[in-house]
C-alpha cells in the first residue's frame, strides 16, 4: 500500500471547492454587494446554458425597456447583447448534448446566412480603407448577435406556448419602458431630467446623452435616447401589442392595450414624424383591407392624435415642419445626404465596414437617411442586394392574402407582426435606424421572425413507433 495519500479529486468535489474559493475571495475583496452580484451572474449563466430559451425571454424583457444598459465582460457591451451571446452559447451547448431538436432554415433564414457571410468582405475592407480609430471585429460580432434574433426565434420557440411566453415578455418590456418614459415626461417635459436615470442604469457616453437631450429637450425622453429611435421601436411595439391583445384575455389584454395606446401617444410626444406618418399609413392600409376594428382605430386614433397635437405644441411644430421642405433643418440635411451619397460609395466600393459608424469623417462625406442605401454604404452594393433578396423572401412567406375582414384570433399576431414590419420598412425611405442601430435592429429582426413563425404551419409532433 502506498504511503502517499491520494490527492486526486473528482470533478464533483473540485467544483464546490473552486466555487467556495471564488465567492470567499469576492466576499473579502468586494464585500456583500460583489458576492450577491457574482451569485446572480453565475445563476443566470447556468440557467441560460441549461435552457437557452430563458436567455431569449430575458432579452425580450430587457431590450425594449433598457436597451443600452451596459456590462463589462472583457469588453463593454450592452446587457441585451450579452444575453444574446449567452443564449447562443446555450444553443451550441445543448446541440452538442443532443438536447435541441433539429432545425431546418427557411428561405428567409438562408438569405440571412448569406448576408452574414458576405459581411466578412466589408469587415476586412473597412479595416484597411478606413483610417479612423475603431474596433471592427468587435462591432461586427455585435452586429451578428443583433441580427441573429431572426434565427433564434424558430430554434427556441417551436411551440405556441413558448411563443406566447416570448410575446408576454415583449409586452411587459414595452410596458415598463412606456411607464418610465411617460412618467418622467409627465413629471417634467424637459428631456434632460432623464439623464440621471440613464446614468444610474450604466449607459455609456454620458456626453452624448447630454448633447442629445439638451438639443431636443422639448421632445419626450426615453431609454432609447434619440427621439427617432424611440419612435422606431414604438412603431414595432404598437402593432405587435395591439394585435396580440386581440387574441388574449385578462392581464395580457390589459397590458397590450396599454402599450398600443401609450405607445401611440409616445410617438406623438417623441416628435418622430416618420414613425407617426408610417403608423397612420399602416392603420389606413389595415382599414382598406377591412381588418376588424381597423376603421374604428383609424377614427379614434385620428381624434386622439389631433387632440395631442393641439395640446402639445412641440409635436405640432414638428409635424408642420414637413410642409417646409428644404427650409426645415433635418429635411435639408437629408437632401444634402442624397446629393453627396455617390461620394461615399466611390470612396468605399466594398462598404465602410464595421470599424466606424456612418458617416465616415472627413472629406465632406455624408451619411444617408435611407435603410437600403445605408446597407450599400456599410456593406457595399452586394450587401444591399442581399438585404433586398432577404426582404423579398420574407414577403413571399408572410404576405397577407384572402379576406382579412373575417380574421380569426389565431391570425391576429400574423397580421400585427407583418403590419409592424411593413411600417418599419416604410420608415426606411426617410431614416436608417433599422439598418445598423444596435439592439433596435435586434428587435426589428425579432419581429420579422415572429411574423414568419406566425405564418408557418406548426411542426407535426413526432409519433413514436413501437416494435411489433
Amino acid at each position: 500500500m502506498s504511503l502517499l495519500p491520494r490527492l486526486q479529486l473528482s470533478a464533483s468535489t473540485l467544483l464546490p471547492v473552486l466555487a467556495g474559493l471564488l465567492f470567499g475571495s469576492l466576499m473579502l475583496l468586494g464585500g456583500p454587494p460583489a458576492l450577491v452580484g457574482a451569485l446572480v451572474a453565475v445563476l443566470t449563466v447556468v440557467a441560460i446554458l441549461t435552457r437557452p430559451v430563458r436567455g431569449l425571454l430575458l432579452f425580450c424583457l430587457i431590450a425594449p425597456f433598457v436597451p443600452w444598459t451596459t456590462v463589462t465582460i472583457g469588453i463593454r457591451m450592452t446587457v441585451s447583447e450579452a444575453l444574446l451571446a449567452l443564449t447562443w452559447a446555450g444553443v451550441f451547448t445543448q446541440w452538442l448534448m443532443g438536447r435541441l431538436p433539429s432545425w431546418k432554415a427557411g428561405p428567409t433564414e438562408r438569405r440571412m446566412l448569406w448576408l452574414m457571410a458576405w459581411s466578412i468582405v466589408p469587415l476586412v475592407a473597412g479595416q484597411y480603407m478606413v483610417h479612423e480609430e475603431g474596433n471592427g471585429p468587435v462591432n461586427w460580432v455585435r452586429w451578428l448577435l443583433n441580427v441573429s434574433t431572426l434565427l433564434l426565434v424558430p430554434i427556441l420557440t417551436p411551440t405556441p406556448a413558448l411563443r406566447q411566453r416570448m410575446m408576454d415578455c415583449l409586452v411587459i418590456g414595452f410596458t415598463a419602458m412606456l411607464a418610465l418614459s411617460l412618467g418622467v415626461f409627465i413629471k417634467s417635459p424637459d428631456a434632460r431630467t432623464m439623464i440621471p436615470v440613464l446614468a444610474s442604469l450604466h449607459y455609456a457616453h454620458p456626453e452624448a446623452l447630454m448633447d442629445i437631450f439638451s438639443s431636443m429637450y422639448n421632445r419626450m425622453a426615453s431609454p432609447w435616447v434619440h427621439p427617432n429611435s424611440t419612435g422606431g421601436v414604438l412603431l414595432l411595439g404598437v402593432p405587435l401589442a395591439a394585435f396580440y391583445g386581440v387574441s388574449q384575455t385578462g392581464w395580457r389584454r390589459a397590458l397590450s392595450l396599454f402599450v398600443a395606446l401609450a405607445g401611440s401617444a409616445g410617438i406623438v410626444f417623441s416628435g418622430s414624424r416618420g414613425a407617426l406618418l408610417c403608423l397612420a399609413a399602416l392603420v389606413v392600409w389595415l382599414a382598406w383591407r377591412r381588418v376588424p376594428m381597423a376603421g374604428r382605430a383609424l377614427l379614434i386614433g385620428t381624434l386622439l392624435a389631433a387632440t395631442m397635437l393641439v395640446a402639445y405644441p412641440p409635436a405640432r411644430e414638428r409635424l408642420v415642419s414637413l410642409t417646409q421642405g428644404s427650409q426645415d433643418a433635418s429635411t435639408s440635411v437629408r437632401f444634402d445626404e442624397y446629393r453627396n451619397f455617390h461620394r461615399a460609395v466611390e470612396r468605399y466600393p466594398l462598404g465602410l465596414g464595421f470599424k466606424v459608424e456612418t458617416p465616415a469623417t472627413g472629406g465632406g462625406v455624408y451619411g444617408i437617411s435611407n435603410l437600403w442605401l445605408n446597407y450599400w454604404y456599410k456593406l457595399g452594393l452586394p450587401g444591399m442586394l442581399f438585404f433586398i433578396a432577404l426582404t423579398v423572401a420574407w414577403w413571399r412567406e408572410v404576405r397577407l392574402t384572402g379576406d382579412l375582414s373575417k380574421m380569426k384570433a389565431d391570425q391576429a399576431l400574423h397580421v400585427g407582426s407583418v403590419g409592424a414590419m411593413l411600417a418599419a420598412l416604410l420608415t426606411g425611405f426617410i431614416d436608417h435606424y433599422f439598418s445598423f442601430t444596435q439592439v433596435l435592429i435586434a428587435l426589428f429582426w425579432l419581429t420579422m421572425a415572429i411574423s414568419l413563425q406566425a405564418s408557418r404551419p406548426l411542426p407535426q409532433p413526432v409519433r413514436e413507433t413501437t416494435p411489433s
